[in-house]
């Protein structure tokens, strides 16, 4: 395994790297660093979150105890709901309204919920829909699937040239985890990794990346503290076309989505990362499932500004509600691609929204 550090500036191939970037100016003169990129914008609570989320057991092919279903606790946010709806038998308004509030409670939000009982009020009024509760159970559970549509959920491949996986997000989501669990999946899939460890100005997100490489045995591009991302990015996508590497994915660090500047650095860097012989395929935003509506904020401004291809959305085996999936499906018609269901180094899972609506729906 090679380890490769890059220097605060152009350590690349300089020649390369400024001409990747005539055309744009660094945001200030601290190596394309926004000079308020400060971490005490950031609270204690969060940060402390982000270093114990993303800090495995020792042993990381050790198995967790098996769950009751994938989706764990995420199953049971429409059981109480549905289970008193059930015993009731014939539905009214006031079930309708009990539902209505089980659902904003799960996270599903104002609008899917209007979504998705609107329709259910329209089919009972005009007769399509029996008023029993198993013929509104076995709709609703139609509809909630409906939402997730035939969305592509793969995670693509560039034709030529090297691949690029960028992962985005803010503090304390799991990016670097995500990105150690998925480098597992791609080796063990028989491609060639290398990691860019583009979140130069987190404490130890290097290490931990570095924890992550030797773990997965694939090679890792870090740059010094304060580093240009860019460059990280550059450097790592230049060393895995000289290796003959199928796959660079890239860390980034994490940011508030309402920060403009901070946005228009990861813009700079998914420039860079999409010049030649680098072809960015994925941009994948990872989601904190507790989180809730705020969830979905961060979607909306991520999506903006980058190009976000598809959703990681962690700790779905936690306390999450599990109705932000919805909202999420629902508002900004972005796949989820992957789902993390546990601390395992196997634990990162291809949705299946199928799955999902069946466990949402379980007796």
């Amino acid at each position: 395994m090679l380890f490769r550090r890059a220097a605060a500036k152009n350590t690349a191939d300089e020649a390369d790297l400024d001409e990747a970037n005539a055309d744009e100016q660094d945001l200030d003169e601290h190596g394309g660093l926004p000079a308020d990129l400060e971490i005490d914008h950031l609270d204690e609570d969060q940060i402390a979150d982000d270093q114990t989320y993303e800090e495995q057991v020792n042993d990381p092919s050790q198995k967790v105890p098996a769950r009751s279903g994938r989706f764990g606790r995420s199953r049971g946010f429409l059981s109480s709901p549905l289970s008193a709806l059930r015993r009731g038998g014939r539905v009214d308004e006031r079930t309708l309204d009990e539902l209505e509030e089980a659902l904003l409670l799960a996270d599903v939000g104002i609008s899917t919920t209007n979504f998705l009982l609107t329709d259910v009020r329209a089919k009972l009024r005009s007769k399509e829909l029996g008023g029993d509760a198993t013929s509104l159970v076995a709709y609703l559970e139609g509809a909630v699937l409906g939402l997730f549509g035939d969305d592509d959920r793969e995670l693509h491949y560039a034709d030529v040239g090297t691949t690029v996986w960028l992962f985005v997000g803010v503090n304390g989501v799991g990016k670097t985890t995500s990105i150690g669990k998925l480098a597992h999946r791609e080796t063990a899939a028989g491609r060639r990794v290398v990691l860019a460890a583009g979140d130069t100005f987190r404490a130890a997100a290097g290490e931990q990346l570095a924890l992550w490489a030797q773990r997965s045995n694939v090679d890792i591009v870090q740059g010094a503290d304060g580093a240009d991302p860019s460059s990280v990015l550059f450097d790592a996508i230049a060393h895995a076309h000289a290796r003959g590497a199928d796959l660079v994915l890239g860390d980034s660090a994490g940011r508030l989505h309402n920060k403009a500047n901070l946005m228009e650095e990861l813009k700079k860097v998914r420039r860079v990362a999409d010049r030649e012989p680098g072809h960015v395929t994925e941009v994948l935003l990872v989601l904190d499932a507790t989180t809730g509506q705020n969830g979905l904020a961060q979607a909306r401004e991520f999506a903006q500004a980058v190009g976000v291809t598809g959703i990681i959305l962690t700790k779905l085996d936690g306390t999450a509600k599990g109705g932000i999936v919805l909202a999420i499906q629902h508002e900004m018609d972005l796949p989820i691609k992957l789902v993390g269901l546990g601390e395992g180094i196997d634990d990162l899972a291809t949705f299946d929204p199928s799955e999902f609506t069946s466990a949402l729906f379980a007796s």
